[in-house]
């Protein structure tokens, strides 16, 4: 059977690798993608080698730093980002999670003071064995992290 390119290449921008099923529509929203005038590719539900099934997104004229890439891996903790220029890999890493992350997501919490002062939102992250745990720096309660559904 021939290999093909299920997803156009891209000559310069980032391509985001191995994102966990279901969570590239979320990275999209989070990072508000969508929004730009640069080029997006999106593949959904992408088969592996390993028979899986994965996410991935092309963003061109687009380079994610490690930061930025680290917040990501709040959604997709196993993601590979590749810096791609004139349609060659010349650097790629993984993510990881971060320590703190501030002014990118909502408290669930609606009496926290962060709905209603004008303050950038900041949570510690804890990784724990039921999974990402964060916590506000405000309010000081925690919530694993598919409770949010808001961002900034």
């Amino acid at each position: 059977m021939k290999k093909q390119l299920q997803v156009e290449a891209i000559e310069n921008g980032t391509v985001i690798d191995h994102i966990a099923p279901g969570q590239g529509i979320k990275i999209l929203k989070f990072f508000e993608l969508s929004k730009g005038e640069q080029r997006l590719t999106i593949g959904l539900n992408l088969p592996t080698r390993s028979g899986d099934f994965k996410d991935l997104i092309k963003i061109e004229h687009t380079v994610f730093d490690q930061n930025q890439a680290n917040q990501l891996a709040l959604f997709a903790p196993k993601a590979t980002i590749n810096v791609i220029e004139k349609f060659e890999v010349v650097d790629k890493f993984k993510v990881a999670i971060p320590e703190r992350i501030s002014g990118v997501l909502t408290c669930p919490n609606s009496n926290c003071i962060s709905h209603n002062e004008p303050v950038d939102s900041r949570f510690n992250i804890k990784q724990e064995s039921i999974g990402v745990k964060l916590k506000c720096h405000y309010c000081e309660k925690s919530f694993i992290s598919g409770v949010f559904r808001e961002f900034h």
